[in-house]
């Protein structure tokens, strides 16, 4: 016998989420009767449930301000400010940057649909810095194969906790859904395999700045291998010590360096994005 929620999960391609979440609201039905998730299923037993329709998203353009390092008839580069969604989803249909690129930008490529035109990679919503968008499809394509086959380049800056031991190093540990909190990621067994490489860059009381650039790209991978290795992003709500640094500011993490081959002309591309203001002041506190 399994729990309501796990039997439909088994039998179903519906998110754990969504079933609970049915379940609580009292429209999962067995033998005619509301139970809750921990109910044990049995064998011969009716279960009813209907699942609601999908919610439709309307993307809009929006006139956001925009930072666009650098663009031409294929590929953008755009420096994202910390605090700004990469593409909208349920509930959060506006002021992301795929809403600000349908404004700047005539054409993005259509590979990932309506919800994330041009986007070929994301950074996280508290994360700042470099992203490359495609505006056509032979553009995303190429792009995309470059990450998949790593000869693309990403560098990224990171404040973090406590006074790194090592001037350098490899942090190799397969990252998938933490299995005690969907809305996190952790170094399981039967992860992915993902490889961040990291360099000391400076060191202050209690804090350490790194450079860190990566081989592979999981979701919140930098964020959840330093905090493997004890060494968590600062300001990161999700896998560092709460409100440090600056309260409720986010991690310090910023996507500085972007370098790609050109999808048309085959010509290596790099650029740099400075650090943002919070975190340029961040650093001078920690020198002083």
């Amino acid at each position: 016998m399994q729990r309501l929620d796990k039997a439909l999960a088994t039998q179903t391609d519906l998110s754990r989420t969504l079933l609970t979440e049915l379940i609580r609201d009292g429209k999962v039905l067995v033998n005619g009767q509301v139970k809750k998730a921990k109910y044990k299923a049995k064998t011969g037993d009716q279960i009813e449930f209907e699942v609601p329709e999908a919610e439709v998203l309307e993307i809009k353009a929006e006139d956001i301000p925009l930072e666009i390092v650098y663009q031409d008839a294929d590929v953008a580069v755009i420096n994202k400010p910390q605090g700004m969604v990469v593409h909208p989803a349920a509930g959060h249909a506006d002021g992301t940057l795929v809403n600000a690129l349908m404004y700047h930008i005539d054409d993005l490529s259509g590979i990932n649909g309506t919800i994330r035109p041009g986007i070929v990679h994301r950074i996280d919503k508290d994360t700042s810095g470099l992203l490359m968008i495609a505006k056509n499809d032979q553009a995303h394509e190429s792009l995309a194969a470059q990450l998949k086959a790593k000869t693309n380049k990403r560098r990224y800056l990171a404040i973090v906790h406590g006074e790194m031991p090592n001037d350098r190093g490899i942090i190799e540990a397969p990252i998938g859904r933490n299995p005690k909190d969907r809305k996190k990621q952790a170094v399981i067994a039967d992860g992915k395999p993902a490889v961040t490489h990291f360099e000391v860059v400076e060191r202050f009381a209690g804090y350490s700045l790194l450079a860190l650039e990566l081989e592979t790209g999981r979701t919140h991978q930098i964020r959840v291998h330093l905090a493997y290795i004890g060494h968590p992003v600062a300001g990161d709500p999700l896998y560092g010590p709460k409100n440090t640094l600056v309260p409720n500011k986010g991690q310090f993490l910023h996507a500085e360096t972007l370098g790609f081959e050109h999808p048309k002309t085959g010509e290596w591309l790099e650029f740099k994005a400075e650090l943002p203001e919070i975190f340029q002041k961040i650093l001078e506190r920690l020198r002083n």
